[in-house]
């Protein structure tokens, strides 16, 4: 099993605007079957880690209603509402603490931090994070949440292109 930080980026590296919006990405041109696509990649996944701030963007996105089958680890120092009926588990403990019980709810597939770069480098931090999967976006936004406020070293396994987005798969080199 794998941890993997799956997401996409503007040109110029980051994941959402200053205003955690991710409007200039739902424009973009993508074939959801395409190469390194999201459907294919989330049959692979048992188990999600995210921030607050992409969990109420999803909750806002998606009306308060909840799309992933998967347990959810949501890591927040606030108090959230979890729809009824979802699998989600609001912790303040750090990743080392709950990748264990993550890899076990996980039963056999991989793990992913979905969103929040700065979740992902926690888990880069703790040697936690195997790979690294980045959809680039042909956009440039300035400014806003960088996909990885973190100094790692990468090996890229993969590269595609799907329509307008060029896709790399990074594997994370660990000393």
């Amino acid at each position: 099993m794998a941890t993997h930080f799956y997401t996409a980026s503007s040109l110029d590296g980051f994941i959402a605007t200053d205003e955690h919006s991710l409007d200039w990405l739902l424009k973009q041109d993508i074939d959801q079957d395409g190469p390194m696509s999201y459907a294919a990649f989330e049959k692979t996944i048992g188990a999600l880690a995210m921030g607050a701030s992409t969990y109420e963007w999803v909750m806002r996105h998606e009306e308060g209603r909840w799309g992933y089958a998967q347990p959810t680890w949501v890591f927040s120092h606030r108090t959230l509402e979890v729809p009824e009926g979802a699998d989600i588990r609001v912790t303040q403990g750090n990743v080392a603490d709950v990748h264990s019980d993550m890899l076990d709810a996980a039963a056999g597939k991989d793990l992913w931090v979905v969103g929040g770069g700065d979740l992902a480098g926690q888990f880069a931090d703790a040697g936690l994070l195997d790979e690294v999967w980045v959809q680039y976006a042909p956009v440039t936004l300035g400014s806003g949440a960088p996909l990885l406020p973190r100094s790692l070293d990468l090996e890229l396994l993969d590269v595609a292109r799907n329509r307008n987005f060029m896709c790399g798969r990074y594997r994370v080199v660990r000393d």
